[in-house]
């Protein structure tokens, strides 16, 4: 945990409310990024997200302090996305923020931004249980414990659908004439 995260959560535990204003703080981007990562629309991320620190603060109880806070929150905002798929039957795809560097040749962002566009309409394509493990390792950078965790799954599992993901991926994008590295 981050320096000063446990005395946080048990302060927030204790009805600290601008204990837990600074857990949102601290991790409202990420937990955004995931939802955007499931749903991919803005507005429903930013729903999703709002969904997943009111849950969280609802069920802050059953959080226990020996594990890593981030894993709890990201499988809280994983249920959140899940949920909303299911409720509202959203396959949307898979948004990954491109980071384009600033300045820089001109041509080479082009081929960037076309690189990182082809690669998202390739991972739209992809199954919804394929791409929740996807952005849990690529975007959240977990492990395949954690996201085991944060999904409800075996760990075997994890590493089945993040290996179907990544050969499907991988067809996808060769259709495409797209050279791709794993």
């Amino acid at each position: 945990m981050g320096e000063g995260e446990l005395e946080l959560i048990q302060r927030a535990l204790h009805g600290d409310v601008d204990a837990w204003g600074e857990i949102v703080r601290r991790y409202k981007d990420a937990v955004f990024g995931i939802a955007l990562g499931i749903l991919g629309n803005p507005a429903d991320a930013e729903d999703a997200a709002h969904d997943a620190f009111i849950r969280a603060y609802e069920g802050l109880h059953t959080f226990h302090l020996e594990k890593r806070f981030s894993t709890w929150i990201f499988a809280v905002t994983a249920n959140v996305c899940k949920n909303k798929l299911r409720r509202e039957r959203l396959f949307a795809p898979l948004k990954y923020i491109s980071k384009l560097t600033k300045g820089g040749d001109p041509a080479q962002q082009l081929a960037h931004e076309e690189r990182t566009r082809t690669i998202r309409e390739a991972i739209e394509q992809l199954k919804p249980a394929y791409k929740m493990p996807l952005v849990l390792r690529y975007y959240a950078d977990l492990d395949y414990k954690e996201i085991a965790e944060a999904l409800g799954l075996p760990e075997g599992t994890v590493k089945t659908r993040l290996h179907r993901a990544k050969a499907e991926l991988k067809r996808i994008l060769e259709q495409k004439g797209v050279a791709y590295h794993a």
